[in-house]
């Protein structure tokens, strides 16, 4: 290339499998022969693009690592006369490193190890990588740039090395999951990065779901001053070219491309809820998916999730009617039903609760009801929805939100059972926010739906209020304890009574039985149940 040409480098924001090691290749390939098409000379992947992220214990199968190896070799003799930057898990004896190939010219001409390994949250990255030490400057086109992998640029270190080097660009390929306000914090975290080293910085991020994990994408340029000259969309993939002008000394300064704006806090939660049920299905190939919809908030949501990630041909609602269900659920179900033009069944399990309750009689004789045959009539309906979802193959989402999860209010091997669960990190509070939101982008949920005091209807006259404090104040007690681990004083100093505050940690704690044997859900919060809440189920802690 011209030495005043700019550099055009391609940022590759894109969905790899995990464990899809073929697939992974030749999308890799496919994609490199597409950015030279559009006359870019690098083209820069994902973190762990090869394997995938995060491909967790498949790093120890020693197939695995053929497999990558491999992979590997392909893409050198298959992505011709283009740049790429590659993330892959690199194998050297008995050392696994987060690294990152150069492939240029038919080889590796250059292996960058990631220097800083996160160990926290959800990252687990001490249990597979060891560290690398050194910095990774490489040319390309006549640019010296310097290599990075996402938790490099969250300290100091690896930017300066790099800049000490020589650097005169930082490249840096990333798998950072999505959370409330995460963009934000990426975003700050390069600018510092960019002030203290005095160069502009170049950013490309996953996007899709992966389990519990979802990546936004919402790849960024930035230049020397930490200001934005290009970002690319939350949830969507895209390969987005981006030109840097040649300045004196061998400076670098980045073309302003196409900004797009970031998404409003509740927009953004809804699109990952939707990535995350549309990949969770897809990748386990499943025909669809199978729910309960009960005339409540919560079901109603799930139902709008599940359309917009599948498509209504691919869902299928069931309303399972008691003695307790309203005439109000049967007709706002019903409604929601046929506005999404979903399939709808009615199955009422009064005959199965009533045979249920004959064949226990004998065994509760002179104890009163309680909480028990409320419980019988969930199980019921999972014993519905799981057969259909064995005899048709369609997975079964749950419905149920992290306020009720915290605390117990849920029926285990009942409304718990299910295969994902889109809304389980979602407040009850957070829940209606996103029912309005969903509205306000079309007709999806019906509003009495919204505006009616929320019921699971398991016996007469029954309101979430009767069992627990209001969501407003339930919910920020929970996310105090949750997300920041306040004690009971700090909670309590933000001007909650003692007791309330005492119950509340109470029932979290003495729940976490059941949350283990919660199916997996969508993350969106700082701290979600699952791989980064690991409480103790027996323990003798007390407030």
């Amino acid at each position: 290339m011209s030495p005043s040409a700019p550099l055009r480098i391609a940022l590759a924001q894109y969905d790899f499998l995990v464990g899809d090691v073929r697939g992974n290749v030749a999308r890799v390939i496919d994609t490199a022969h597409a950015a030279r098409a559009q006359r870019a000379d690098l083209v820069v992947f994902p973190e762990l693009a090869l394997s995938g992220y995060p491909p967790e214990d498949l790093l120890f199968h020693r197939g695995f690592r053929l497999q990558v190896e491999a992979g590997l070799a392909e893409v050198c003799r298959g992505v011709g006369d283009i740049a790429v930057l590659v993330g892959l898990p690199e194998y050297s004896g008995s050392q696994i490193y987060n690294s990152a190939a150069l492939v240029a010219r038919g080889a590796v001409q250059a292996m960058h190890r990631k220097t800083e390994l996160p160990n926290y949250q959800v990252f687990d990255e001490k249990r597979y990588f060891s560290a690398g030490a050194q910095p990774t400057v490489v040319d390309v086109g006549g640019v010296a740039l310097g290599i990075l992998i996402c938790e490099d640029i969250w300290e100091p270190d690896a930017a300066q090395l790099a800049r000490s080097a020589g650097a005169r660009l930082l490249v840096v390929a990333n798998a950072s999951p999505y959370q409330l306000h995460k963009q934000r914090d990426r975003e700050e975290a390069a600018r510092a990065r960019t002030r203290d080293v005095g160069l502009p910085l170049a950013y490309v991020n996953v996007v899709g779901g992966q389990d519990e994990l979802v990546f936004d994408g919402q790849s960024f340029v930035m230049d020397a001053t930490g200001g934005i000259t290009m970002r690319a969309p939350a949830w969507t993939e895209g390969l987005h070219v981006v030109e840097f002008e040649r300045a004196a000394r061998g400076a670098v300064v980045p073309r302003p491309a196409a900004v797009t704006p970031e998404l409003p806090e509740v927009a953004s939660v809804y699109g990952a809820l939707v990535v995350g049920v549309r990949d969770y299905v897809t990748k386990h190939r499943f025909p669809g998916v199978v729910m309960g919809l009960s005339g409540g908030i919560d079901s109603a949501l799930t139902l709008a999730i599940a359309v917009d990630a599948l498509g209504p041909a691919h869902v299928h609602a069931v309303m399972m009617p008691s003695r307790y269900t309203s005439a109000m659920s049967l007709e706002d179900a019903q409604g929601q039903a046929d506005l999404l033009g979903v399939r709808y069944s009615v199955l009422p399990i009064e005959a199965m609760f009533e045979a249920t309750l004959a064949t226990l009689a004998a065994e509760f004789a002179g104890r009163p009801p309680d909480a028990t045959e409320e419980n019988i009539q969930s199980r019921c309906r999972m014993l519905l929805l799981m057969g259909l979802s064995n005899k048709t193959g369609r997975m079964l989402l749950t419905t149920g939100n992290k306020s009720e999860m915290a605390v117990g209010y849920a029926t285990l091997y009942g409304d718990m059972a299910g295969g994902f669960a889109p809304i389980k990190d979602c407040s009850k509070q957070l829940v209606y926010r996103l029912a309005e939101y969903r509205n306000a982008v079309s007709p999806a949920i019906p509003q009495r739906v919204i505006d009616r005091p929320p019921s699971a209807e398991l016996r007469e006259g029954q309101k979430d209020s009767d069992s627990l404090p209001p969501y407003d104040i339930l919910d920020p007690i929970l996310a105090a304890f949750i997300e920041e681990d306040l004690s009971v004083d700090e909670i309590c100093a933000r001007g909650f009574e003692r007791a309330t505050v005492g119950r509340v940690l109470d029932l979290v704690k003495r729940n976490e039985y059941k949350r283990r044997q919660a199916p997996p859900g969508v993350r969106v919060s700082r701290r979600a149940f699952g791989r980064d809440w690991r409480y103790p189920i027996t323990n003798g802690y007390r407030r």
